[in-house]
């Protein structure tokens, strides 16, 4: 990569569409720009509706761009779902270099190798994780690069996904007039800037609780190793508590935000606030107390699947502690509750840059992350002006191509 790079990161999710802005300077990442929009099109994670999902992402984008004045044309998307499937998948190859050093084009033969692999016609690759490398027989290498060698193989997980899932993404983008500089795993992103080092060598399971659904991810010896999606998030809380207070969805969601507490013990009875009930013109008062009443069974229920799906994934025994992450577990009175029903070591991870210190910004700041890591890309941004004159410049010949058709269009009833 060159010593300044602009990356941008694509996360659409089922109530928000956000766009990062990251720029590389030397290794080091800044945020220098973030574009948020309502998600409309979206229902537990998949794409329902592609115009109203494009017109979420262009919101998103053009929020972005106004923020630092410059024009974004290739984005890193991230994908998650219960489609994704993860297997393991060996590569072998002969160092091509005389001098036996591997370089930078050997590592590249080695991970394609490990890339064929036996996918069903309904199914595509979407990244390579390599867990380990092997330089004529010696395990645990992370960075082969500058050793000498005969033979270099790769210990590699293969991410896939249905391919239907993924060309209604890809299609939902590129109607958004942007192009798809990379396809990423959104666990992978997530744990990328989530996780420590020991975190993911001893075994953890990162779970990122969003409106539609809860994605788990579990990581084991450096490397992700299960993903898993549940149809569950904090949509539901939201649902709840319209119910309980009889108001309409977009009330109980401002509410949720301003007052919730996942935990009754932790409320406040002296907080309240008033409520414009369905059916009814007159208002009614409530207490953090009275909320916090209808958001802790639902909460618990999120925790008691996430620890559920663990076992079921054969993990149970397995994990040394959850790290939670996604704009749901923001709510108050979150992390006891989480302690209590998974019955582990339990943290929120939040990325640490101006701008974006929330848990539902660690999936798009994590994509920046693992781009600016491993892989390598097309400069994703352009400065405003030049992108306005090429628009303008290639707007000026559509104007002939209108007339000649209304001529056409004349000549056919003359």
């Amino acid at each position: 990569m060159s010593s300044n790079d602009i990356i941008v990161s694509l996360d659409i999710g089922t109530s928000k569409v956000r766009a990062i802005i990251g720029e590389v300077t030397n290794g080091v990442i800044n945020i220098i720009g973030v574009g948020s929009a309502d998600s409309e099109g979206i229902r537990k994670g998949a794409i329902v509706d592609i115009d109203q999902t494009v017109a979420s992402i262009r919101n998103a984008v053009d929020h972005a761009e106004r923020m630092v004045d410059i024009q974004i044309s290739d984005v890193y998307v991230g994908i998650q779902g219960n489609h994704i499937g993860l297997q393991t998948n060996h590569g072998v190859v002969a160092i091509s270099n005389e001098d036996r050093e591997i370089g930078e084009e050997d590592i590249e033969r080695v991970l394609q190798a490990a890339k064929v692999v036996a996918v069903p016609p309904d199914r595509e690759i979407i990244n390579l994780v390599p867990k380990q490398y092997l330089v004529d027989g010696l395990e645990g290498i992370s960075d082969p690069r500058g050793m000498i060698g005969v033979r270099l193989e790769v210990e590699a997980t293969v991410v896939t996904g249905a391919k239907t899932a993924i060309h209604n993404l890809v299609r939902c983008v590129e109607k958004a007039n942007l192009r798809i500089a990379g396809i990423i795993l959104m666990s992978l992103a997530s744990g990328q800037m989530s996780l420590t080092k020991d975190e993911k060598m001893m075994g953890t399971v990162l779970a990122d609780i969003g409106a539609g659904s809860s994605t788990i991810a579990i990581f084991e010896q450096g490397s992700i190793v299960a993903t898993s999606t549940l149809p569950v998030g904090g949509e539901y809380v939201t649902s709840d508590i319209s119910y309980g207070l009889r108001t309409q969805t977009e009330q109980a969601e401002k509410i949720k935000q301003k007052f919730g507490c996942a935990l009754v013990d932790d409320a406040a009875d002296d907080q309240r606030f008033k409520v414009m009930r369905m059916g009814s013109n007159v208002e009614k008062e409530f207490s953090q107390v009275d909320l916090a009443n209808i958001i802790e069974p639902r909460m618990q229920e999120i925790f008691h699947l996430i620890r559920q799906e663990v076992r079921r994934m054969g993990y149970g025994e397995k994990v040394n502690g959850y790290v939670l992450t996604g704009g749901t577990v923001t709510m108050a009175g979150t992390l006891p509750l989480a302690q209590h029903e998974l019955e582990a070591s339990v943290r929120i991870a939040v990325p640490d840059y101006i701008g974006v210190r929330d848990p539902a910004f660690t999936s798009g700041v994590g994509m920046i992350q693992y781009v600016s890591k491993y892989m390598r890309g097309r400069p994703a941004a352009a400065p405003k002006k030049s992108a306005s004159k090429k628009a303008s410049a290639a707007n000026t010949p559509s104007k002939p191509g209108i007339f000649e058709r209304l001529k056409n269009m004349f000549s056919e009833f003359i």
